[in-house]
């Protein structure tokens, strides 16, 4: 079980990412608001954290910017999700720091695949040891 932070603005979608999410074994917590989304994220230091890109107050791209900043979340898996089409926004993200970009809407299916990789990759990372 993973703890997550799904930062989205819209509901209804929160609601169908917590419950995809939820049955698959994940605690998962939606805010709706930028600005608070990046303070609860600091302050939580959740496993994994999935961010919408339009948002009120700090947008998603602006908190995976300082996300990557910081040292307590910098190897925090990030996704992007969002209704916003076109390569160079999905390579923008990447390039600030995502480890992933999904766009709405989403088979359920596919977001627990990738939600699943990036905490696998992540474990995996923190299991190493480098000599």
């Amino acid at each position: 079980m993973a703890r997550i932070i799904y930062v989205e603005d819209d509901d209804v979608a929160g609601e169908l990412v917590r419950d995809v999410l939820t049955e698959a074994g994940h605690l998962v917590g939606v805010v709706g608001h930028g600005t608070l989304a990046f303070e609860t994220i600091a302050f939580k230091k959740p496993d994994l954290v999935i961010l919408d890109r339009s948002l009120p107050g700090m947008q998603g791209i602006d908190i995976l910017k300082q996300l990557r900043q910081m040292p307590a979340t910098y190897l925090t898996p990030i996704l992007m999700m969002t209704g916003k089409r076109g390569e160079a926004l999905s390579d923008e993200a990447i390039a600030a720091g995502a480890d992933d970009y999904l766009l709405k809407p989403f088979e359920p299916e596919d977001l627990v695949r990738r939600v699943a990789r990036a905490l696998e990759i992540k474990s995996f990372a923190a299991n190493r040891k480098i000599r």
